[in-house]
């Protein structure tokens, strides 16, 4: 659990909303206080600029100036005192309760921590001890005036303690809905990304225990990337499924090609050592094993060349030829084989005059394959059609026979290794379901192309390219 990512970002979400907390309860808290500290500061500043301008031609405290300043105080709801040598000689606060001017006996040379009246050159902030009182309840600002006297003008801390826990609530609710829309998006990401990616990695260890058909990735809601993902993965899996199938009808083919002819060679060995094969037929039934281990030579001869290709891209010796002369021998070859089933090749050339970029051999090889493969798959006193033809620079090869054909769902697999239709099995005995891979092989490493059209019980034909030189 702790290893997955999802718990990463659980971890990470709450660490985020800590780092918060503190954060509110650290820099937040003291910027909000020094902000609204230096609000009230201005506020005093600006307003008792205001009360001095309006006394300043006042020179004796009397009941009109004392009624002034109650005034004052009563609007900016400030306490206000006047102090003359060191002496209160008014107070807002008595002069509010208590309606007389008795001026209060405190010293505000103490009050001021020692601070005297005449040191007051500016309007001075002063947030200690004052009226008094032991503790800090008050945010005075103190104005100096001429003949030793200055006025002061102070807020209770409750007011401003007030607006800093307002500021802070509104800090505080600003912080829950970002955790509660962070939360939203946490739980987005559960579904939209976290949900997504444990099911492709529950089908890879599926995949990686050989379950390929393991069908977990088949509903996703979206197209995005982890979709795409997704599907990738899921088209692998159904690659490799294929992949193993082929790899288990190989064994099987390969198991049943070999199988055949080794219990051939042993039986007719056997049949030969205990004398149930006489010496005067013995060369007919060492013809049919010396055939047999020919077969097997083949074979494994065309497995260990397709195994070559795989491992290293096909070497070409490229030459220029005319295709007409490295044809003729190959339809050649094939006249016994043609007789004995009554069939005809019927080879046709636009021009005698073709001559073709590759390798010789090689394409010997492709010609040779082909015109078997249809020998072995015609009816008897049928024909087999070489069509050879030309369009700009490429020649097109047609081999049609009129053959059994290939069912509609084997079309597509003829050039896979070792495949054999159904209907070809019991016709095709000395074929291996390798020399069709061989022509694909060597076709596509000339970069060139072949298709197959088949019809079952009409026949088949095979087309495929090839460079022309002028």
């Amino acid at each position: 659990m702790r290893s997955t990512i999802y718990y990463k970002f659980i971890l990470g979400y709450f660490l985020f909303a800590l780092l918060c907390i503190i954060f509110i309860n650290t820099w937040a808290t003291e910027n909000s206080r020094q902000t609204i500290m230096d609000k009230y500061s201005d506020k005093l500043k600006n307003e008792g600029t205001a009360v001095l301008s309006e006394i300043e031609t006042y020179s004796v405290f009397d009941m009109e100036l004392k009624n002034k300043l109650d005034s004052f105080s009563d609007i900016t709801n400030t306490r206000m005192c006047l102090v003359l040598n060191n002496e209160y000689i008014y107070d807002s606060a008595h002069s509010m309760n208590n309606s007389s001017s008795k001026k209060t006996e405190k010293n505000p040379r103490k009050e001021f921590e020692n601070k005297h009246i005449s040191e007051i050159k500016n309007p001075t902030v002063y947030d200690g001890p004052i009226y008094g009182q032991k503790e800090k309840t008050y945010y005075s600002v103190i104005f100096p005036m001429n003949n030793m006297a200055c006025l002061v003008i102070s807020t209770d801390y409750s007011n401003i303690t007030d607006e800093i826990n307002l500021s802070m609530g509104e800090y505080y609710i600003l912080f829950l809905a970002f955790f509660f829309f962070s939360l939203i998006i946490l739980l987005l990401f559960t579904f939209a990304v976290y949900v997504p990616l444990r099911k492709i990695s529950k089908a890879a260890r599926e995949y990686a225990k050989g379950n390929f058909k393991y069908k977990g990735l088949e509903k996703f809601n979206n197209e995005d990337e982890i979709y795409k993902l997704g599907m990738s993965l899921n088209f692998m899996a159904s690659k490799l499924s294929d992949i193993e199938d082929d790899q288990k009808k190989f064994l099987s083919n390969i198991s049943h090609d070999f199988r055949s002819p080794l219990t051939s060679i042993k039986g007719y060995i056997e049949a030969m050592k205990d004398g149930t094969i006489t010496p005067d037929i013995q060369d007919k039934y060492l013809d049919i094993v010396l055939f047999e281990t020919n077969r097997l030579t083949n074979l494994t001869q065309n497995i260990l060349t397709l195994n070559s290709w795989d491992d290293s891209p096909m070497h070409l010796t490229i030459t220029e030829f005319n295709l007409y002369e490295m044809l003729k021998p190959i339809t050649d070859s094939f006249e016994v084989k043609c007789k004995r089933k009554g069939i005809t090749l019927d080879v046709s050339f636009s021009t005698k005059a073709y001559r073709v970029s590759g390798d010789k051999e090689k394409l010997q090889q492709v010609f040779y394959n082909l015109i078997d493969n249809a020998i072995k798959f015609s009816y008897e006193n049928s024909t087999i059609w070489i069509n050879i033809s030309d369009k700009n620079d490429v020649i097109f090869v047609s081999i049609k026979d009129s053959g059994i054909g290939i069912p509609k769902e084997g079309v597509g697999k003829v050039f896979d290794r070792f495949y054999k239709t159904d209907l070809s099995r019991g016709k095709d005995k000395t074929g291996s379901g390798l020399g069709l891979s061989i022509v694909k092989e060597i076709i596509q490493a000339h970069k060139e192309n072949i298709n197959v059209i088949s019809t079952e019980g009409v026949g088949t034909e095979f087309i495929f390219t090839l460079k022309r030189k002028k």
